[in-house]
């Protein structure tokens, strides 16, 4: 059993606003919920449900489940009562108010539960995070069907995700949010990710995929991932979280908050670090990183009572990172004699970086209605000082075939072995210094009602958003000397300086339309979007304009009252990069989805089928492909393409009885790629394509599995994760050992015990068998995934 239960109110029927006013006001909530009877709860009853269940995290276990009051959803076994309490023998609950967190768990799509929507929907919720303490998103998003992710670092400080099928690299074609706010550096003018928030401080993660796409935007092609933060909690409440493990890893995460009836705060910090697996040759030394994270929220109902209900909030934020990361790999030969060991000539590179963030939102609530309003700014900047390549040849092709007469001395350069000789073989290190601002305006509303004998719950959002990204890229020669690198002492080169800026005005319309067992959600997203570049070294500008229409729609009907049938369709959108030849077209496609879904209380089986018909796949040059300098940010038009698959979740959790629980989990995808046109591309992840290569860095088969045990006085959970081999490139038939990557399968176990009501000690265990396998060749050379570690952690709650 997770430290962390969420104790929730017994079951009845709720308004939308009646959700928010009870979210808004702890004490309005806490009265409401004295005067219904409250639920006993018996842990140890053979059939009550664990605070991890998917339909709700504690369920009593003898009532049915309240009719929504729209007449949406039926009944559902999913959808069992929410009892008061906390189960005897299990740590007392101070964190987020339940409303809270029913408010953020419930709302998946307008008008529909997770369990009923016409999309596929999956949402991570706190106990779910919990089960195995991971920092790295890429390896919790692995954990949801069609969600595929290309390893680099080991740590996930710079993800690389992807949703069924689309480019994994830098996230750059996934919608990224932050409790609904665009969370990436530049969405717009460059939408590579290289800021993430920590997954450790999240309460929960959103997926959606499917129809439900539009809601967010600008990336509707694969769908959006959205991280959840904690709420602001019910009454006082004192946090830790402090581990220690291998490679001097380190975390410290605190959380304060408190609550009046009509104001309430909270205060969140997180420090993570790690020296390092990699072994840096010769010198040795620090490889790995230090990130802090700092969050405080506030909340004050200005208007707490009335028809007419108002709050305001505020969201402050600061984010660093300190980390010794490269983009420098290994040669094939050198993986596999040594997969940590870290070329000499990687010594000086160094990534820095700091974000603000600042949020403030108000929320109106009237009758059916409700309001929530936005305006926000993020500002980061950082640099990254780097191996870029040789003067005379790239480092990829170096790494690819290090034993030629042509490349012997440039690997003999880079590895320290070889002094240089020549200007040829001088290193070219230097920062990639990028300025990035995000600010906007955004109002959603909701509004509930019927008419005749259909109910409706619509969502109606206006967004205005402004960002850009000032690049100054700089180089400078590096010799190879005794082993060392020292300065060439001839003058900075630049290789970047420009700006590119977007204006982006976006609406979108939803209606959930509940008529018996059927529930029909059409949709509909507008981006008007006007770009500006400006290029200081060439002394030119232009401009760029794109305005597109995504219409969506899907449909779920329920046969009996666990089981139903979904499908949609919807069109897929990705906007080109500023500064873009007027030739270069928008990523479009045409999306399909259709399963059927399964659902009880402690149960869900689904299955979909996919198929995205592009009929324009664009790519954009990064340097985390491999590209460099003239053909950076450079995009290219595919043309047709084909992705499609099979997803296949179900999770169960057995209760046999005594206090026993046992959850279980399993996630399937199976991709399939075609690309259906000739092209030539920069991008060294394409390069030559011919008409039915399939796309790089797509696995065929990827597998997730959970099994655990629980008792009110801890748990022990194992999971294990196999990964099919993928592309380095486009390609089709058999291809050559270097351009795969390997299959990979891990396990992962965690074990934690509740010694009293208020602490919890935990031990995690990664990568149990110590398999290192090649995670990816991009940019330049073998990535290994991280060797097994073990972390021993502490949790407080008063």
């Amino acid at each position: 059993m997770a430290l962390f239960e969420h104790k929730k109110m017994r079951a009845r029927s709720w308004t939308l606003p009646a959700l928010l006013l009870a979210w808004a006001s702890p004490a309005a909530a806490q009265t409401e919920s004295s005067q219904a009877p409250e639920a006993a709860t018996v842990p140890e009853a053979q059939d009550a449900a664990p605070a991890q269940d998917a339909g709700a995290e504690v369920q009593a276990p003898t009532e049915p489940a309240a009719e929504s009051v729209t007449g949406t959803e039926a009944p559902l076994a999913g959808d069992a009562p929410l009892a008061t309490g906390t189960p005897t023998g299990a740590p007392l609950v101070l964190e987020p108010s339940p409303e809270a967190v029913e408010k953020k768990f419930e709302s998946v799509v307008v008008g529909t539960s997770e369990a009923r929507t016409s999309g596929s929907i999956h949402v991570l919720k706190p106990a779910q995070l919990e089960r195995f303490e991971r920092d790295d998103p890429e390896a919790i998003l692995r954990t949801v069907p069609g969600v595929y992710a290309r390893g680099e670092d080991g740590f996930g400080l710079r993800p690389n995700v992807g949703l069924r099928g689309v480019n994994p690299d830098r996230s750059k074609k996934v919608t990224l949010l932050e409790d609904g706010i665009l969370f990436g550096p530049a969405p717009y003018s460059a939408p590579a990710a290289y800021y993430f928030p920590l997954a450790t401080r999240m309460q929960g993660i959103r997926v959606l995929k499917g129809p439900s796409a539009i809601q967010q935007g600008p990336q509707t092609v694969g769908g959006s991932v959205e991280f959840l933060t904690r709420d602001i909690p019910a009454s006082e409440s004192i946090w830790l979280d402090v581990a220690g493990g291998g490679y001097l890893y380190g975390k410290a995460h605190g959380v304060f908050g408190a609550s009046t009836e009509r104001a309430g705060f909270l205060l969140e910090g997180v420090h993570l670090r790690s020296n390092g697996f990699k072994e840096l040759d010769t010198i040795g030394g620090n490889t790995g990183f230090n990130r802090n994270e700092w969050m405080a929220k506030g909340r004050y109902l200005l208007v707490p009572e009335g028809p007419v209900r108002q709050t305001l909030n505020v969201k402050l934020g600061y984010s660093d990172e300190d980390s010794n990361e490269t983009y420098l790999g290994l040669s094939d030969a050198d993986f596999a004699a040594n997969p940590l060991r870290r070329y000499v000539s990687s010594a000086l590179d160094h990534m820095k970086w700091h974000r603000t963030q600042v949020v403030l939102s108000h929320e109106l609530e009237a009758g059916s209605l409700a309001v929530t309003t936005s305006v926000y700014r993020h500002d980061l900047t950082r640099a990254w000082r780097k191996v870029n390549r040789f003067r005379g040849t790239s480092v990829a092709s170096v790494l690819a075939d290090p034993t030629s007469a042509r490349n012997a001395i440039y690997y003999g350069v880079l590895t320290g072995e070889l002094d240089s000789s020549s200007t040829q073989d001088a290193l070219m290190i230097g920062p990639n210094d990028r300025t990035y601002v995000s600010q906007g305006l955004q109002s959603v509303a909701r509004w509930s009602g019927t008419t005749g004998p259909l109910s409706h719950n619509v969502e109606f959002g206006a967004r205005y958003h402004f960002d850009s990204i000032d690049r100054l890229h700089t180089e400078d020669a590096f010799l190879m000397q005794g082993g060392r690198l020292v300065h060439a002492n001839e003058p900075t080169y630049t290789t970047a300086n420009n700006k590119d800026s977007t204006n982006a005005f976006a609406l979108h319309a939803t209606d959930a339309i509940g008529w018996g067992p059927l529930v029909l959600t059409p949709g509909v997203r507008m981006e008007i979007i006007r770009s500006h570049s400006v290029n200081r070294l060439t002394d030119t500008e232009s401009r760029g304009a794109v305005e597109v229409l995504m219409p969506g729609m899907g449909v779920y009907g329920a046969l009996t009252r666990e089981l139903g049938l979904f499908a949609g369709a919807y069109r897929g959108f990705s906007p080109p990069a500023p500064g873009q030849p007027d030739t270069v077209l928008p990523e479009k496609s045409i999306n399909y989805e259709a399963g059927a879904r399964w659902t009880r209380r402690g149960e869900r089986l689904e299955a979909v089928g996919f198929f995205n018909d592009y009929s324009n796949l664009t790519d954009i040059c990064t340097f985390s492909s491999g590209c460099l300098n003239d053909d950076l940010d450079r995009q290219t038009d595919a043309g047709k393409a084909y992705i499609y698959g099979l997803e296949v979740f179900g999770e169960k959790t057995f209760r046999p009885g005594g206090g026993l629980t046992f959850p279980t989990s399993l996630s399937y995808t199976f991709t399939r790629t075609r690309l259906r046109e000739d092209f030539q591309s920069a991008d060294p992840q394409f390069g030559n394509v011919r008409a039915g290569d399939e796309l790089p860095y797509v696995p065929r088969h990827q597998l997730y599995a959970t099994a655990g045990v629980e008792t009110s006085f801890g748990g022990l959970f194992l999971s294990a994760l196999y990964v099919d081999s993928m592309r380095e490139r486009a390609g089709q038939g058999e291809a050559a050992p270097g351009d795969l990557t390997d299959a990979m399968l891990t396990f992962d176990a965690n074990a934690n015990w509740n010694f009293s009501r208020w602490g919890q000690v935990y031990l995690s265990v990664r990568n149990i068998l110590d398999e290192q396998v090649v995670l990816s060749r991009r940019p330049y050379g073998a990535r290994p995934n991280a060797p097994r570690t073990f972390i021993l952690g502490f949790k407080l709650n008063v």
